[in-house]
């Protein structure tokens, strides 16, 4: 089973790779992300094992890019960070697992096994709200044959819209699930990123399908010309 492990802790990527060469897999070690995506183009892997915190390129823009490449190998997210919204970005963008430091190796080694006994997985399902088709796992929003290109912050708020199902969300809500139940700012960041998704999604296409419900929110909506 060949394994693309992208760990920039040298020690730790040296510990693991070694560990699971004793267990018969065959390792490709990356110290960075632009490598790691790279070679996870280049080479068909069973499992990509693949860290948040790197040099060069972070794993969320990693595993998007993979993903966005046609790349569906089973992905292992490992990092030192820990929390929900974490762990939802990682599986929103088409990450498999999950695994956080310090770890257990055998449990590693269970979920790597796990992960390719299963193998690749089915293409995510793509979302066409308001005329708009969003994929989560490639990260990529396209009207009709025009791409548009969003921030993660933009792809977030649209994304949370669209699986609402044309129900408006409210501010509280929107901070709570886009921005994290921590964030101290002020809730007009949602009016401001609104604005700037009208004017990527909607006002390039003469479009209105991010609507303003008075007293309720905002919903995403089919587009009106």
């Amino acid at each position: 089973m060949r394994v693309l492990l992208v760990e920039d802790e040298k020690h730790l990527a040296d510990a693991v790779a070694s560990g699971l060469g004793r267990e018969g897999f065959v390792v490709d070690v990356a110290g960075d992300g632009i490598t790691g995506q790279w070679l996870g183009t280049q080479n068909p892997y069973d499992v990509i094992v693949l860290d948040i915190m790197l040099p060069g390129r972070n794993g969320y823009d990693v595993l998007a890019g993979l993903r966005r490449d046609g790349v569906w190998a089973p992905v292992l997210m490992l990092t030192a960070k820990d929390g929900d919204l974490d762990q939802v970005d990682a599986f929103d963008l088409g990450a498999d697992d999950y695994l956080t430091k310090p770890f257990s190796f055998p449990v590693l080694v269970a979920r790597l096994r796990a992960l390719a006994r299963r193998g690749a997985p089915e293409r995510p399902t793509v979302l066409d709200v308001g005329g708009l088709t969003i994929d989560p796992a490639r990260h990529v929003v396209m009207r009709g044959d025009v791409e548009i290109s969003l921030t993660a912050k933009e792809f977030a708020l649209l994304l949370y819209l669209a699986r609402r199902g044309g129900e408006p969300a409210s501010k509280p809500e929107i901070l709570d699930n886009v921005w994290g139940a921590d964030f101290e700012g002020n809730d007009n960041v949602v009016e401001v990123y609104v604005g700037y998704l009208r004017r990527k999604i909607d006002a390039p296409f003469g479009t209105a399908s991010l609507e303003t419900v008075r007293g309720h929110g905002y919903r995403l909506v089919e587009a009106a010309e």
